[in-house]
């Protein structure tokens, strides 16, 4: 089952820009490594699903991995071959709007080469630019 909140506010909202770099949710907070991404993006439910059970299957489920972002904004969608008019289509799925610098997974209590390949793994089953980040006293 993919991630999507219990309730929302509206059904269906307008899609928006993503502007500007992350001013919350950018330092590693919870674990000793992480997935930063570096570009602006929708990030689905099902990616963040993949990217999460890679982490898990590289660490063999030891330690403790952070999901740092959730799909809170549903994404519309007009059915194939529809013509146009008749109003805004029916929720698709859902996303999380990440922006660059936005800390996406955390990981702690796995040796630190273990976990950055894990990390190097999640972001590789991601359609954008990530990097690995390491909190300041571990390293």
């Amino acid at each position: 089952m993919a991630l999507s909140p219990k309730r929302v506010k509206h059904r269906k909202v307008q899609r928006g820009r993503i502007k500007g770099n992350a001013t919350r949710n950018c330092n590693v907070d919870f674990g000793d490594i992480a997935l930063v991404a570096l570009e602006p993006f929708w990030l689905t439910a099902q990616q963040i699903e993949a990217a999460r059970v890679a982490l898990n299957r590289r660490i063999n489920r030891k330690g403790q991995v952070w999901i740092r972002v959730f799909p809170d904004k549903p994404y519309s969608k007009k059915p194939a071959e529809t013509r146009q008019g008749k109003g805004k289509g029916a929720p698709d799925h859902w996303t999380a709007v990440v922006k660059p610098g936005q800390v996406l997974f955390e990981i702690g209590g796995v040796e630190l080469d273990t976990a950055a390949q894990a990390i190097i793994l999640a972001g590789s089953k991601l359609p954008f630019k990530t990097k690995v980040a390491y909190k300041q006293d571990v390293q």
